[in-house]
């Protein structure tokens, strides 16, 4: 079968297309024929070479969290999945006995890691990890939810957003912010987004996105931030000079979940006014396959509509990481298999 691999760690040119062999299930795990894979940030840093998780003594490696398809077989004691059922793939790897395993959420488990290797045209995976797809819920779609929806949906969770609250969304156009600003108006609250592009915003609006602020300096974000009013939240996937951003217009009482490090992976924040304002910052990654079943479901009922930017067939991986590079796209970057 055919692989897009990570065979140099320089970024995009580093994709070859490669022939592995095939497998079969052990016990506890299944073969999925993969239909769809979205990539994140998280495969383009170890694509450049910016993830302790990989080195060149891993190549070739093949990356790839967010897999959906159907289930080519399955091996001893599983019972949850059959052949031929369409699945998505819950990519969160838990060791299974730690105290968070047992008492939950399963994301803070002491050993968490994620699952690799959908970039391919099959995937060998804990069959336990993987949901019944509906009929209504296209293969690209259900790629396009686990990793960007599940964090952007457990973010939300931990801020405890609600109806009615306003809700700062920095860096709003890409994948995560897309699914924040969706799944905030899903929940009822408003939002306020950034974007260097105004042709971009004005898709997000389209999204739900209640207020829109073309710019990426913090000092006039901030400005345009107070003439809209006092966000109760804020989804920080960039980091970096977003962090005190983020601190500064937020209300009191305001709570600020941290997913990501795209703008740098050290914050410079200002302490007063984060302790006078009882202000919270939350740090977050991933979130729950319960989380997963949700957005699915809500996908299913029409409620969320994940979006997709573009698709790649598999040979074509390569450019799929270049946009994503480039920041060409708005939402999720989908490859098929």
């Amino acid at each position: 079968m055919r692989a897009a691999a990570f065979t140099e760690l320089v970024g995009p040119k580093g994709v070859s297309i490669v022939e592995r062999p095939t497998h079969e299930p052990g016990p506890g795990e299944a073969v999925v024929d993969v239909r769809a894979c979205s990539i994140n940030r998280h495969d383009l840093w170890i694509l450049d070479g910016d993830s302790a998780m990989v080195s060149g003594d891993n190549l070739p490696f093949v990356s790839g969290l967010d897999v959906a398809g159907e289930i080519r077989a399955v091996g001893d004691g599983v019972s949850t999945v059959d052949p031929g059922d369409r699945v998505v793939l819950c990519p969160n790897e838990t060791c299974g006995h730690c105290r968070f395993c047992r008492e939950g959420p399963e994301n803070l488990c002491e050993s968490f890691s994620l699952f690799h290797g959908g970039l391919a045209e099959e995937a060998t995976v804990p069959a336990d990890r993987l949901l019944a797809l509906p009929d209504s819920v296209e293969f690209t779609t259900a790629a396009a939810i686990p990793t960007a929806y599940m964090t952007a949906y457990h973010m939300l969770r931990r801020a405890e957003v609600g109806p009615t609250d306003l809700v700062f969304v920095p860096g709003a156009t890409g994948g995560v912010g897309v699914a924040c600003v969706q799944l905030a108006d899903v929940l009822g609250a408003n939002s306020i987004g950034t974007s260097s592009s105004a042709e971009k915003l004005a898709t997000v609006e389209e999204m739900g996105l209640d207020h829109g602020i073309e710019a990426t300096d913090p000092d006039t974000i901030q400005a345009a931030v107070e003439q809209i009013g006092e966000p109760d939240a804020a989804m920080n996937h960039l980091g970096g000079e977003y962090t005190d951003l983020g601190l500064s217009v937020m209300r009191r009482g305001g709570r600020m979940a941290v997913c990501g490090r795209t703008a740098g992976g050290t914050s410079e924040i200002g302490i007063t006014g984060l302790f006078l304002g009882h202000k919270q910052i939350i740090g977050s990654t991933m979130g729950t396959q319960q989380d997963l079943q949700r957005l699915v479901d809500l996908t299913a009922a029409g409620e969320l509509a994940p979006k997709i930017d573009d698709t790649y067939p598999l040979e074509e991986t390569a450019d799929a990481f270049r946009a994503m590079k480039e920041r060409d796209s708005v939402g999720k970057l989908v490859v098929t298999a």
